[in-house]
């Protein structure tokens, strides 16, 4: 298991885990190497709308296409800090990280400017804070049975309600969720 790299996956919270932070979450990992991991659960919006943040940043939203949209809490970590996942659209922000060629993620306020704007990318994801795992923490986690992983789909991060993300990741691997117990994957 040391040699399993998540990047680009979902991390499918177990049933019977019951950390507050994150029971019943889906979560993108952005990052995995044997520094540790860094994602962003993706799957429980808060009480603040984009129109909630920019208007706090003091950013104009006259041309915000989704003002409604959610914000979501992204993990314990930081959570004043916010990150945008995101499809590239051709431009350059102060702060990217490439996670690979169809999915980014940026923190520097330009793309917030540019959403309020109604010039930023057509697909996005903005969360406030991050999950963290220090080396080795997820692999163990791992193999506790606390997480199920799968590839990550954007048709889930983009195209599916928050509160049907994690079913759909789990069905991508043919998963009912509460069929499941802490035993599973022990012979």
């Amino acid at each position: 298991m040391n040699d399993i790299n998540l990047r680009d996956h979902f991390l499918i919270s177990m049933p019977h885990l019951n950390d507050g932070n994150f029971s019943h979450t889906l979560t993108y990992i952005c990052d995995h190497s044997d520094q540790g991991a860094m994602g962003l659960v993706i799957n429980r919006p808060m009480e603040l709308s984009l129109k909630d943040i920019l208007g706090h940043l003091e950013i104009d939203v006259e041309a915000l296409a989704r003002p409604e949209m959610p914000v979501y809490a992204g993990g314990p970590v930081q959570g004043e800090r916010g990150f945008v996942l995101h499809r590239p659209c051709g431009r350059a922000w102060n702060s990217t990280y490439e996670i690979n060629a169809d999915l980014h993620l940026t923190t520097s306020l330009d793309i917030l400017e540019a959403i309020g704007a109604g010039k930023g990318p057509d697909q996005y994801l903005i969360a406030l804070g991050y999950a963290g795992w220090g080396a080795g923490q997820l692999e163990q986690e791992m193999s506790d049975n606390a997480w199920l992983s799968c590839p990550a789909d954007l048709d889930i991060i983009f195209a599916t309600a928050a509160p049907e993300r994690l079913e759909a990741a789990a069905s991508k691997l043919g998963v009912n969720l509460d069929l499941l117990t802490s035993q599973s994957g022990h012979g």
